[in-house]
């Protein structure tokens, strides 16, 4: 599950802050990516700055400043900058939540025989 040119922040933390729910700020610089992962929880992504791709599921979307996506449970997914400058967003995940997973088999196979997500296959 590596990543490259990626930072966290955690801006408010369950349950420090009083709620049951943590966000968090990433910045990926050009040429980065965070690891390709899933889980149980979902994110609710809100990109900041910077343009990005997302790799949900079987979906590649690509994300602009004010774009918001959601990733629903166990859907693998990788966020790429896809730009010149960093990318910034916004992730907001429940405080109490399962670790990342890496993908399976199947799941890899799946990845890697569609010419849309096989680029995030890395």
């Amino acid at each position: 599950m590596a990543w490259r040119g990626l930072s966290r922040h955690t801006l408010v933390r369950a349950p420090e802050a009083g709620v049951s729910f943590e966000v968090r700020y990433f910045e990926i610089a050009p040429g980065g990516f965070s690891s390709l992962e899933k889980h149980a929880h979902v994110h609710v992504v809100f990109a900041a700055r910077g343009r990005g791709r997302a790799l949900i599921g079987d979906q590649v979307v690509d994300l602009d400043p004010l774009d918001l996506v959601e990733t629903p449970p166990f859907a693998p997914h990788r966020w790429v900058n896809a730009g010149e400058e960093p990318f910034g967003f916004l992730c907001t995940v429940e405080g109490e939540r399962d670790r990342p997973q890496p993908l399976d088999d199947a799941e890899w196979d799946a990845l890697l025989a569609n010419p849309l997500t096989a680029p995030f296959a890395y």
